[in-house]
Parts: C-alpha cells; structure tokens; sequence
C-alpha cells in the first residue's frame, strides 16, 4: 500500500500547480488577433452532408443528418433536442456561386447587402441566375453564442439561405418585437437580451427532403459574464464590418 502511494505522490509532482497555469495565462498567444481566428460554423447536417456518410473522408464519428455540427470543435448537437443560441449580430449578403463541381467550391464573390447584383439576375428554376452561369445567394449570417447544457459557452455562425431565409427573417422579425420598459419608456433591447432555441425540422417538396431550422423564444439573458461576452463578440464583429 505504501508503494502505491508513493507512485501517486510522484505523478502529482510532474504536474503543474493551478497556480503556475494562472500565473502563464495567455502566453504563446501574443500575437493572435481575432480576426485571425476561425470562427466555427454551426452546420445543419443533411441527407448528404459527407460528415454524415461513414466512407467520406469528411466523416464525424456519431454524426447523423439532422444534427447540428460545430466545424472547427467538431462538437454535434442533438437536432430535435435543439441547442440554445444567443443571437448577437446580423448580417446579409449576396454569395455568388458557380454550380456544383464546375467551380472552387466556395463563393466565387462575395456582395454587400446594399448591392444591386440581383438587378443583373434574371430567375431560372428558383435561382438567380448571372450572364456568365452563375447564380446568387441571399444569406442571412447569424453570429451567436451557443450555450451547452455542460455550462459553456462558445461563439459560432449559423447560416440561413434557400428557403431558410423565411426562417431567418421570421427570427429576426421576432428579435426586434421584444421590448423592455424603465423610467424613460419602452425600448427594443439588444439583439443578445433574449435567448432562443434552435431545432431541425424535416421538410419535404417536389419529391425532395431537407432539414431546415425552427426557431422559438428563450429566455432573458440574466447572467452578467454570459451577457457581458455576448456584448464583446458583438462589438468585435461591428468593428470588423465597419
């Protein structure tokens, strides 16, 4: 018994003490800025999404479509259980892209949202379609926090575009319905007030099936630190679209 003892006193030694790892806080990371980070995007797995298929390379041990998937932790969300997002910045814009496997497989060019690009579009079976082949898409970019029943909290991205862009309007209609009230009158609070649940639902049409988003209200955001971050991310993603 004493043996075993002096083999767990030696392991303790060899580690560092909470102090030392306080002490070194934020070291080797001097020059990182945040625009330098990736930031996860919150992926809604479908029918044939290769993270989904277990002889893809892309594959995610566990994944299912339906799922919601952080790309950068590779961490999956139950889809119908849903996760709880905190909504902090908004933006849209006009991706131009080329059809599947004739371009680089991402957008070929990016348009602000006050662009008149989709006034040089004429509409070919539901899409809007370019001179020179390509097409453009409206998305809708939600910047929030996720809020893991584990307690942590983690910023990502959730994009809405195709026929999830009724979807994201519909939430942004009801962010902005919110109001709170004091000595001065109501108000419309921050974006990042109020938290929502996000669900995936499956949905069918002209013989095809797709997981989209449902959105309902949460809860007001009472915890100072988890406000407080949502309010910085928002502030570093006003200045980065400046």
């Amino acid at each position: 018994m004493e043996e075993n003892k002096d083999v767990a006193v030696k392991q303790t030694a060899g580690t560092p003490s909470t102090i030392l790892y306080r002490e070194s806080a934020n070291k080797g990371f001097e020059n990182v800025r945040q625009e330098s980070l990736a930031l996860p995007i919150l992926k809604l797995l479908q029918n044939g999404s290769g993270e989904a298929q277990k002889r893809n390379q892309n594959f995610v041990e566990g994944a299912e479509p339906g799922m919601f998937l952080n790309t950068v932790t590779k961490r999956l969300y139950n889809g119908e259980e849903g996760i709880t997002v905190i909504p902090c910045y908004y933006k849209m814009e006009y991706q131009e892209w080329a059809e599947f496997g004739t371009g680089s497989g991402r957008p070929e060019q990016i348009y602000p949202a006050d662009s008149d690009i989709l006034s040089k579009t004429t509409k070919d079976g539901g899409k809007d379609r370019l001179q020179n082949g390509n097409y453009i898409l409206t998305v809708h970019q939600n910047f929030v926090i996720i809020l893991g029943d584990d307690g942590k909290a983690e910023t990502a991205l959730i994009s809405m575009s195709g026929s999830q862009g009724k979807i994201a309007r519909k939430w942004q209609s009801l962010q902005m319905s919110q109001t709170m009230k004091d000595e001065q009158g109501s108000y419309t609070p921050a974006s990042f007030a109020y938290s929502y649940r996000i669900t995936s639902v499956l949905n069918s049409g002209k013989g095809n099936q797709w997981y989209g988003y449902n959105v309902v209200m949460g809860n007001q955001v009472s915890e100072k630190e988890i406000f407080d971050k949502a309010a910085d991310f928002h502030d570093t993603l006003s200045k980065q679209n400046r």
